[in-house]
Parts: structure tokens; sequence; C-alpha cells
């Protein structure tokens, strides 16, 4: 017995480590976090095989909330049960968030966000190289999975993505293609039957109280990016309560992608904003609470999906969607983050350290960074 729970404490103290630091150095959005926990959890410590990684990405893309944080409360699930589920997900979120805190009291204090430019310059093209080791390591799991209907679907997920089409519409679409698919089994190829579903689917106060009901029923039913997000906070904050102006959620939102950690975290720069360290911590713990609960409701019937020929398909579908979806904001994240001869050396310096050697993704992070200030500094570019 004492064995078993001295195992048990190992294991959350593993888990709060590793998810502590990425809390700290993962920055890029959900699809960089999510590279570095696979190289993680995979790669290095082998908690879990790519196929048991790839469903784990694919359920969280059927539940509201941040996908990324979900990710490491169903890796801690995983690994430690309920416990692990917790710590987990609290060890990723309270560093990022402590972080938000902190330009917050700034903000409020001198009036205007620090820029994160030079930090980002460094650290784009970084995570640009993260997130393609990713995607060439998973590829082959997420897409194959659904046979070659898993090639099309991934293939016209990233077209609809590039092309504007709706996250969710993206993911629904793939999941009925690989259910049709193999369900009916029409005459047509899976290349029509693809086609054909994602045409078809492409500054005041306020009480403690509020600020918890608003940031709950965003956490509960946010699909989607961080452009999605801003759009219910703008709806809700801005338009309906009056109690926030465009200029300062703009910031937040900022403060929020330039910053490590979830994009979620946005909720606690906005609390501190609205009713100060209270409010930070009600509006943090109100838009994080809900994906606690969906993945302790879901996460215990992952092998039972899998499983199951109809629910299997789904999954497969919307693997192979998020796939394309995964390559989409690589596409896009190469545009805005190859400017300029050197930060194109950055991101072949990172592939090139990331397929030859051993070293921790986190370290690259951390370098990029420093380059990013050293070169701002020195006037380099």
């Amino acid at each position: 017995m004492t064995g078993s729970r001295d195992d048990r404490r190992t294991k959350l103290g593993q888990l709060a480590r590793l998810f502590g630091r990425l809390g700290v150095v993962a920055f890029g959005g959900p699809a960089a976090h999510i590279a570095m926990m696979h190289d993680e959890v995979v790669t290095r410590r082998r908690w879990l095989t790519d196929a048991q990684f790839v469903d784990l990405i694919g359920v969280t893309n059927l539940i509201p909330g941040p996908n990324s944080t979900e990710m490491t409360m169903h890796v801690g699930r995983e690994r430690a049960g309920w416990r692990g589920l917790v710590v987990a997900g609290a060890s990723f979120i309270v560093p990022a968030a402590a972080i938000v805190l902190a330009f917050a009291v700034a903000y409020v204090e001198y009036g205007q966000t620090p820029s994160g430019q030079a930090l980002l310059y460094g650290v784009k093209p970084v995570v640009l190289a993260i997130i393609g080791q990713a995607l060439v390591k998973l590829g082959r799991t997420a897409l194959g999975g659904a046979g070659a209907l898993g090639w099309v679907v991934g293939g016209a997920a990233l077209v609809a993505y590039l092309a504007g089409g709706n996250e969710i519409a993206i993911l629904l679409a793939g999941a009925l293609a690989a259910l049709g698919w193999r369900t009916a089994r029409p005459t047509q190829g899976p290349a029509a039957l693809a086609g054909m579903l994602f045409a078809a689917g492409t500054g005041a106060s306020l009480d403690l109280g509020r600020i918890l009901f608003v940031f709950t029923k965003i956490g509960a039913v946010l699909y989607g990016s961080g452009y999605v997000l801003l759009a219910f906070l703008r709806s809700d904050l801005v338009t309906r309560l009056d109690v926030l102006t465009d200029q300062q959620l703009l910031d937040a939102v900022a403060i929020g992608q330039f910053t490590p950690g979830p994009l979620f975290t946005t909720a606690t720069f906005i609390g501190y904003l609205l009713a100060g360290l209270p409010g930070a911590i009600v509006a943090t713990v109100g838009i994080f609470l809900p994906a606690f609960c969906f993945v302790a409701a879901v996460g215990p019937h992952v092998e039972r999906l899998r499983r199951r020929a109809w629910s299997a398909a789904l999954l497969d579908g919307v693997n192979a969607a998020a796939f394309g979806l995964m390559a989409g904001v690589m596409i896009e994240l190469a545009g805005d983050a190859l400017v300029d001869p050197l930060t194109v050396a950055v991101a072949l310096a990172t592939a090139a350290a990331l397929w030859r050697t051993a070293l921790n993704s986190a370290w690259l992070v951390l370098a990029g960074a420093v380059i990013g200030v050293l070169t701002t500094i020195t006037g380099v570019v």
C-alpha cells in the first residue's frame, strides 16, 4: 500500500515539474504547446504512444475549452488518475497566469503593456520548427488511422482552414466524412465524400459573482482559436456589460499571445482590470473550470470510443482534420515568423537540433527568446 502511495506521489511530482516548466516556456499557441508535449510525453518519457496521444488530441477537439490545457489534463489523467488531471492542468495554468498577472499589474500602474515583439522575433521561428517536427512524427498516425480517406480529409481540412473555414465545422466535416465512408460505403471515392462534406461545412468594475459567471460561461461553450475568444469577450464585456474598452480588450489578448502557456490566461489580465487580484483569481478559475470538468467526464471513455466502430471512425476523421488544422497553423505562422535571413537561419538551426540531438525543445525556445532580445538591443536587424 505504501509503495502504491509513493508511486502515485512520484508520478504527481513528475507531472507538476513537467507542466509547470511548460507553463513558463511554452510559447506559440496550442499547436506549439501540443508539439512540445508530444516531445516530452511520447518521445522522451514514453508515457504514451503516438496513437494514444493522437486520440487524446481528437477527443480534446470534440469538447469546448482550451485545447492544449485540456491535453495536459488528459496526459495527467492517463499518468496518475484524477489527481494527475488536476495537478497537470493546474501546473500548466498557474505559472502562465502569474506571468500575465504581473503584466496586468504593470498595465494598471503604468498605463501600457510592454512590447513582446523582441521576444517573439526569435521565438516564432523556433516554434515553427517544433511544430514541423511534431507534424512529421504524428502525421502517419493521425492520417493513417482512416486509411486513404485520412489523407484526403487532412488535405481538405488544410485547404478549408487556409480559405478561412470555421475550425469546428472543419472538424465536424472530417468526423462525418470518416463515419460516412466506413458505414455507408458510398460508390464515390473518399475524395468526393470529403469534398462534399467540407464544402457544406465550410475599464469599469464588475462584482466577483458576475465575473465568475461570465468567464465560466465562456469556458464552457468556447470552441476554436484565440480570435473566437476575442469575439466572446468583446460581446460580453465591451458590448453587453460595457465594463471594458476595445483597446483594453486588445491589450489583454496581446498579452495572452506573447506570454507563455494557454491563451485563456487573458482572463487573468481582464479579471485584474475589473476587480484587482480577487477578480484575476475568479476570472482564471471561471474560464478553466469547465475544462477540468469536461476532461474528467470524457477522459475515462477514450479507450471505449476507440473500440467501437462508429466512434472510432469519428475519432479518426477528427484526428485527420485536426492534423490539417495544425498544418494550416504552421503555414500561417511561417509567413509571420520567417521575415528575414536571420529568422530563416534560426528555424533551420532549430530543425537540425531537433532531429540530430536530444536537446529539450524548451531550451530551444529560450534560446530563440534570447536571440530576439539581443538582436533588438544591438540593432542587428
